[in-house]
């Protein structure tokens, strides 16, 4: 079978002759001008495999990405950027190979069952193992020093391989209290004395500085997509990016989020993935404070390299151990996460969902309170319980938002803040989860707030 290969630089001219004299299976299309030429070439289908000389210190994170999805394996000549392509799983030729030697490894990638790199996909384990090199991979320099504030508490050696636990709180439109309770989790993380990073991935609204008081116009987010997207983020460049916060005499770092919204296409889902890897290998926990927009963009989906806005937040999910559904304790917030559930399962296949009912109060619900909720929920949703439930509670909520700080400092005793105290040990520990709320529907049945969700989902 033949194997369609398409080149940029004139470095690959020398090894192209070989392969053309061969009359072999591999068949050297086009020889491209540019990166632009190459990437029309591959969303067209000409070609199973890329070889790339000058012109690859310009490939990316996210442009190799978009050549995986065109089924485009890609292969760079040593002495153009192979370092840094080598860290995001690019295959490297190393130097004074033959034709031969070129033709047996392009059959060889070609071949190859799986061409998305290593740093997608939803795994904290080698599912997806970097591109193989010839002879020998190159591995990036990580040697230059960083110095970080000292922790107030010691939880020991950050985890290795990559054990850390991904926590992504998500919840529809409407406000359920993302932000809030994404930013009390990890408070309450960081008071038991494990390593947390907080990241703000939210590409509409990003809150999570502005709630910590933080006034610094930087969004740590997009400086550590940045690199990620250059194959040049590491442990040391991640924590770089971050702002170490104090809470409630315990330290967490946190990614802050845009500070503008039109920067949105800067949180790619390829390098958010990168960044997201890295913090797991690097923190115990990370807390990840998302939008509510699970839609794949569909108008634009022909378009394979148009960024999209919804992609931080579906790579989120898929990337998530844990993740936190929101929804609020109302006639429009449990209806809203009844019909998005089916999305956020298909976003999230491989996570475990904690689902939290939010703001709950007797105005509301009626006076059964939680036995409504429950009743409600069972009666439309029956495939997965509650949870937990959070109680509503706006001064503690104002003071803390007012004080810049979280629950464990303005309102320390408050009953919110023990529900979600209790709700960040199910998240980190799943070992210790003894399943959903148990409640039984017949407490309080037809409630008024079972009769306006039935309407509302019927509509």
């Amino acid at each position: 079978m033949s194997i369609s290969v398409v080149t940029l630089g004139t470095g690959t001219w020398p090894l192209v002759d070989q392969i053309e004299r061969q009359h072999g299976s591999v068949t050297v299309v086009r020889r491209c001008l540019d990166l632009s030429e190459l990437l029309a070439c591959a969303h067209t289908g000409m070609a199973r495999v890329a070889l790339l000389a000058e012109g690859a210190e310009e490939l990316t994170a996210s442009l190799l990405e978009q050549l995986s999805l065109s089924s485009v394996r890609v292969l760079v000549l040593a002495g153009h950027d192979e370092i840094r392509l080598a860290a995001l799983g690019v295959t490297i030729v190393p130097e004074g190979v033959s034709g031969d030697d070129v033709t047996g490894l392009i059959e060889q990638v070609a071949d190859s069952p799986d061409p998305v790199p290593s740093y997608r996909g939803h795994s904290h384990t080698d599912d997806h193992p970097r591109a193989t090199t010839v002879p020998e991979t190159h591995q990036a320099d990580t040697s230059e020093t960083h110095e970080t504030t000292a922790a107030s508490a010691d939880p020991g050696p950050f985890p290795q391989g990559g054990t850390g636990r991904i926590i992504t709180v998500w919840g529809p439109m409407g406000a359920p209290g993302r932000t809030v309770t994404a930013l009390n989790v990890a408070a309450e993380l960081a008071l038991t004395g494990s390593t947390v990073l907080l990241v703000d991935a939210d590409t509409y609204a990003a809150s999570v500085a502005a709630s910590l008081g933080m006034l610094e116009e930087a969004a740590g987010l997009a400086q550590a997509c940045r690199l990620a997207d250059q194959g040049r983020l590491d442990g040391d460049g991640l924590q770089r990016c971050a702002t170490r916060v104090s809470v409630a005499g315990a330290t967490m770092d946190v990614l802050t989020g845009l500070t503008r919204h039109d920067r949105w296409p800067e949180v790619r889902a390829a390098a958010l993935e990168t960044v997201l890897l890295h913090a797991s290998e690097a923190y115990h926990a990370v807390v990840v404070d998302t939008s509510f927009g699970l839609e794949s963009d569909e108008e634009i989906s022909l378009d394979t390299v148009a960024p999209r806005r919804n992609a931080a937040t579906l790579s989120a999910c898929a990337m998530a151990d844990t993740v936190i559904a929101l929804g609020s304790a109302d006639a429009l917030g449990i209806p809203r996460l009844v019909k998005t559930l089916p999305d956020l399962t298909d976003a999230a296949p491989s996570a475990r969902l904690l689902l939290v009912i939010n703001k709950l109060r007797k105005t509301s619900v009626g006076r059964s309170g939680a036995d409504s909720v429950a009743e409600a929920w069972a009666r439309f949703s029956p495939g997965h319980g509650i949870d937990a439930t959070l109680d509503w509670d706006p001064t503690a909520c104002d003071e803390a938002l007012l004080a810049g700080a979280v629950l464990a400092e303005s309102a320390a005793k408050s009953g919110l803040r023990q529900q979600i105290t209790n709700l960040a040990a199910r998240a980190l520990h799943p070992e210790g989860d003894s399943g959903a709320e148990e409640s039984s529907p017949g407490r309080a049945p037809g409630t008024r707030l079972g009769q306006r969700m039935g309407a509302w989902l019927r509509r």
